[in-house]
């Protein structure tokens, strides 16, 4: 990999120097400096600007340090950290990316920081913020980062360069203190909560005990310390809460993680040290606790934002949000651990919903509040938290002794149970969800948080008087005013949803989408969800009825309705605020907090006021949708993957009535749906070096009327292969994809079709495998495909070959799966650069590792040892052959396997519709181009192609 240009907005103090020539302390000038590459030569030259920078006299303006408010102007520099030790670190990624897209803006710079799992510590691009996964940076630090040789090193230069810092590191070293007491050893200014406050409230075995104090009901805990824990104790534990010993129900959890890594259920005794010794024995932490099940309890999560000064706290609890695990009956795995689990928080499945506010009753969302601003205070808190409880209706356990302590009342009983200092901050988070109730965008949000933080530090105090305008179009100063609409602003509709497998990408899809266009000052941009068909056969065939198509519901979403996570929430949520009494409740609720807030934001200069108005969604057939986007001269984003989006349905449906939209035409589309026309149409570009797979298509209905054995001895003998690979024929990219080894494979495989399971449990197949989601409804048509064998790629940092790079290929096979994005006009397609796809477990790649953040490793490009630049150019020009034979335009992304010496490509499948998350590896590759094409702009450029495109 070619080495990177130096860091934008993140140069240490020697780059300035050597880059201006100058260094300006007050009125004195110190002539050109030619510095080694040794942090400790510039140390010593400039121990008194750090000194002042750390007291807040100094500050970097451009390529200068400066004294503040001589010439820096009105621009507040920002250090976002991320990553750190804690398995929780894949979600801090994700948060900063969030950060970074909703905080930037001309009077505030951010320039990002990453912590490793060894703890250490390296500056960053914003690009690089992209990187899917913690591997992913580790794997580019080398190459892409400039590194600090200890934390010590960070924060000096963090005194020097940056206002004020915003820590986005989740778990331990992020809440616990560590980055706290770094900070304010250097005086560092930072957002969040004091070290000593931050390692109290994250350890929830002393932070259960302070609660008591204060009068807050807690829930019965043991503390196992290392793996001798006393059985004889615990089990006089478990008799004294009137639990079996042997069959008990607990939870068993990190004392100092965070909320989601390592929580687990436990029965009895024995199964709880083996969980304890298990969350021990992987590192999470040495300390847990075995805490009494809430059988009945129904969990909430509730955001505190300070809005008090720089001296007195004045802590508002926003609309709390319910958290509702959910299971289908027969068609769902119900598991033991019914948990709000990590991946039931963050990937987009059906296995829980959120309601904002609870449907709880109206003296206990009011206790809720009350209670979680009362809490923050006590335990000094600062700038912002989310509190996380339950709300048990009948409690049967026996929570505490006395009657007076804060949770009780008629209505049942709220117990919080663990506070987090730095919530999570990915696009549709609770912090997100639940500001946005009440009236603040991410950016309003964001900037309130960080503006309140500089009060704290008197040489920041002219940093929080910056305008808090918010760097993008405002949509309503005034609570309840209808949404301005400005003449000449281009109308951009997002449709996302729909009733495929792969509904909940799409809407991760057209929500980053959504909010990345959001920030364009020209556009107006309306979100929309295309509902599912009432109809469950009607929605698994793709030959529906014209007059079926016309009639699909389409709803215009108001900003807060977008934030949730499945396309069923969204509707849930769109009935309930049409719905009176539901619609009264929240605006009453709303009304409150917003006069909470602003009774302390009044006092602030930089907050200007709220700018999401609260609006219901509206309802519109597709045709009647169709005509209000013509009407509009408006242009559509499709964000919906598979079905009607990517079939050529929707397109076509646009095409007549001269509506331009994103990505190719309906025929190009309907040709790339079906995977088995697909290779029809490039089929004779054999000779060219394009290959294709062959296939076998069956219905679902034969595989179960005909016997396995026969099934599997035909496809074998036909494919001439050993094991296959299974697939629907028409959908998307990600469900119902597995490798099958054996005939039982294949009736594990039917079975899970004919009873429409959602998914099929890790290993269940008899070679190793991550979670399958499975097609619902399941498809009419099924591919089978010889599985290709690739050779294995194991990324680590740990690890170098002899290349020094950190990840070992032996290429036996010649052939890597590879995944690339093409762009542009029909007939001039461009290829960007190709991804080699790395798969972390099984041999298909998981739901997780193409679309959640976090998860999943891309090589972008391909690293020079496994590729030469002549078959990388072959590669792409085959790519770019293929794109332009199939009539693509827009964007599209093709997977194939490639030839690492010929640049051959084995053509997998085309998505015309690819995955636009904000982890999404077309993301990665835009910013691999020259120069690099951030988010936003992609997806601008994709917009900017659509409206050009003549019909």
């Amino acid at each position: 990999m070619a080495t990177s240009p130096s860091i934008s907005g993140t140069s240490s103090i020697s780059t300035l120097l050597r880059r201006d020539g100058i260094l300006h302390l007050g009125a004195a000038r110190v002539k050109r400096f030619e510095l080694k590459q040794s942090l400790s030569t510039w140390r010593a030259i400039r121990s008194s600007a750090v000194a002042r920078a750390s007291s807040g006299e100094l500050a970097v303006a451009g390529n200068r340090i400066v004294e503040k408010g001589r010439d820096e102007g009105k621009v507040l520099k920002v250090g976002l950290i991320c990553g750190g030790p804690s398995a929780e670190r894949g979600i801090s990624l994700n948060s900063a990316r969030s950060v970074l897209d909703h905080l930037q803006g001309d009077d505030l710079q951010v320039s990002c920081y990453y912590i490793d799992c060894n703890l250490d510590a390296h500056a960053i691009s914003s690009a690089q913020v992209y990187s899917n996964t913690p591997a992913d940076f580790d794997f580019k630090l080398e190459s892409l980062a400039q590194s600090f040789p200890t934390l010590a090193d960070l924060a000096e230069h963090l005194a020097a360069v940056v206002d004020i810092v915003f820590p986005v590191i989740h778990g331990r070293f992020g809440e616990d203190g560590g980055i706290q007491e770094l900070l304010e050893k250097y005086n560092v200014p930072f957002v969040g909560t004091g070290s000593s406050d931050c390692r109290q409230a994250f350890d929830k075995y002393k932070a259960s005990s302070e609660l008591r104090k204060h009068g807050f009901v807690t829930v019965p805990s043991f503390l196992v310390e290392g793996y001798e824990t006393n059985r004889h104790e615990l089990s006089e534990w478990f008799k004294k809460h009137q639990l079996d010993p042997d069959v008990g129900k607990v939870v068993v959890k990190p004392t100092r993680g965070g909320s989601s890594i390592g929580v687990t259920v436990a029965y009895g005794v024995t199964d709880s040290l083996v969980k304890a010794n298990e969350i021990m024995s992987e590192g999470i932490d040495d300390k847990v606790l075995v805490e009494i099940f809430l059988e009945g309890g129904k969990e909430f999560t509730a955001i505190v934002l300070d809005v008090g000064s720089s001296s007195d706290s004045c802590p508002v609890a926003l609309l709390p949000t319910e958290v509702e695990l959910q299971f289908f009956g027969a068609n769902d795995l119900k598991e033991n651990d019914a948990i709000f689990n990590y991946r039931r928080k963050y990937l987009p499945t059906q296995q829980v919903a959120y309601h904002t506010p609870p449907r709880f009753p109206l003296d206990v969302i009011e206790n809720i509040r009350k209670g979680a601003s009362v809490l923050f205070q006590r335990l000094c808190l600062q700038d912002f938290a989310r509190i996380d409880g339950w709300f048990l209706p009948d409690s049967g356990c026996k929570l505490s002794s006395s009657e007076n302590e804060f949770g009780r009342s008629e209505s049942g009983t709220i117990i919080f149970t663990d506070i987090n200092m730095i919530s999570g901050m990915e696009q549709t988070s609770f912090l997100f969800q639940q500001a946005s109730k009440v009236g603040f965008s991410h950016t309003n949000i964001l900037r309130s948080i960080v503006h309140h933080a500089c009060l704290r530090f008197p040489n920041l105090a002219s940093a929080s008087s910056i305008s808090g305008q918010i760097p993008r179009r405002s949509k309503s100063s005034e609570i309840n005013k209808p949404l301005p609409h400005r003449e000449g602003d281009r109308k951009v509709f997002v449709i996302f949803g729909g009733d495929t497998s792969e509904r909940q990408v799409s809407l991760m899809s057209g929500t980053n989408v959504w909010l990345n266009l959001l920030g364009f000052r020209d556009l107006e941009v309306t979100p929309c969800l295309l509902s599912s068909t009432s109809d469950p056969a009607s929605s698994g065939s793709m030959e529906m009825k014209v007059d079926d198509v016309w009639n699909r519901t389409v709803w215009s979403l108001p900003y807060s309705l977008v934030l949730r996570h499945t396309t069923e929430e969204v509707l849930e949520a769109c009935t309930e605020a049409i719905e009176p009494n539901r619609a009264a409740l929240t605006s009453d609720l709303r009304k409150k907090v917003m006069n909470d807030l602003t009774e302390g934001l009044k006092d602030h200069n930089w907050f200007t006021g709220f700018d999401i108005a609260d609006e219901l969604p509206k309802k519109f057939s597709l045709r009647q949708w169709i005509k209000l986007v013509k009407e509009a001269n408006g242009t559509v984003f499709i964000a919906v993957h598979g079905g009607i989006g990517e079939d050529g349905t929707l397109q076509s449906l646009l095409e007549a009535e001269g509506v331009p939209h994103t990505g190719p035409g309906a025929l190009a589309s309907r040709i790339c749906m079906d995977k088995v026309a697909t290779s029809v149409a490039v089929k004779h570009l054999a000779s060219s070096g394009i290959l294709t797979i062959n296939k076998e298509v069956w219905r679902k209905e034969d595989l179960s009327n005909k016997h396995i054995n026969d099934i599997w001895h035909d496809l074998t003998e036909k494919l001439q292969c050993e094991t296959l690979c299974i697939k629907p024929a028409k959908d998307g990219c990600s469900t119902g994809v597995a490798r099958l080894c054996c005939s039982n494979d294949l009736v594990i495989y039917i079975k899970a079709l004919e009873e429409c399971l959602l998914r099929i449990p890790p290993n269940s197949l008899s070679k190793a495998h991550g979670m399958i989601e499975m097609p619902n409804p399941p498809p009419e048509h099924l591919i089978f495909e010889p599985f290709i064998e690739t050779d294995e790629i194991i990324v680590s940092s740990k690890t170098k070959n002899e290349m020094g790079h950190g990840f070992l290929w032996k290429g036996h096979s010649r052939w890597v799966e590879i995944t690339v994005g093409v762009i542009g006009n029909r007939g001039s397609m461009h290829s960007l650069s190709p991804s080699v796809t790395v798969k972390e477990s099984g041999d298909i790649l998981s739901l997780e590792e193409k679309f959640q953040g976090g998860t999943g490793i891309n090589l972008t490009p391909p690293p020079l040892s496994i590729m030469s630049e002549k078959a990388l150019q072959n590669c792409k020009h085959h790519i770019e052959l293929i794109a332009n034979t199939l009539q693509l335009e827009g964007f599209s992304r093709i997977d194939a396997f490639v030839n690492v010496d010929s640049g051959e490509v084995l053509i997998i499948e085309v998505n015309t519709v690819p995955g636009m998350t904000p982890s999404t590896v077309l993301v990665h590759q835009a910013l691999a181009e020259q120069p690099p094409l951030y988010p936003h702009q992609f997806f601008r450029t994709l917009l900017d192609l659509a409206s050009e495109r003549s019909m």
